[in-house]
């Protein structure tokens, strides 16, 4: 994976997950808290949103780490942020290991 790509997901992630909080009136961090302490509609219409909201949110906190943990490694090969955005600007592919 590319540090392009998990910043492309970041992004659609981010789009999926504002559909849901505009939806359903909470955010994403507030629905998940209360998803993971197994709260579920009453509606089964919702169920499905319900499941694929916590899916996209999981997936977007594990790019999150993933992009951090990607630019720490970046730091740590001596490579400084305006390394890293000149060769990002340049559509240079940058490799993280997942």
């Amino acid at each position: 994976m590319t540090l392009q790509e998990i910043i492309a997901d970041i992004h659609a992630l981010r789009e999926d997950l504002e559909t849901y909080e505009n939806k359903y009136g909470v955010l994403s961090e507030t629905f998940n808290e209360s998803y993971m302490n197994g709260e579920e509609p009453e509606d089964d219409a919702w169920i499905l949103d319900w499941t694929d909201w916590a899916g996209a949110y999981k997936i977007w906190l594990r790019r999150q780490e993933q992009y951090r943990q990607a630019i720490k490694t970046l730091r740590a090969q001596s490579q400084t942020l305006i390394d890293v955005i000149e060769r990002t600007a340049r559509h240079e592919s940058i490799s993280v290991t997942s």
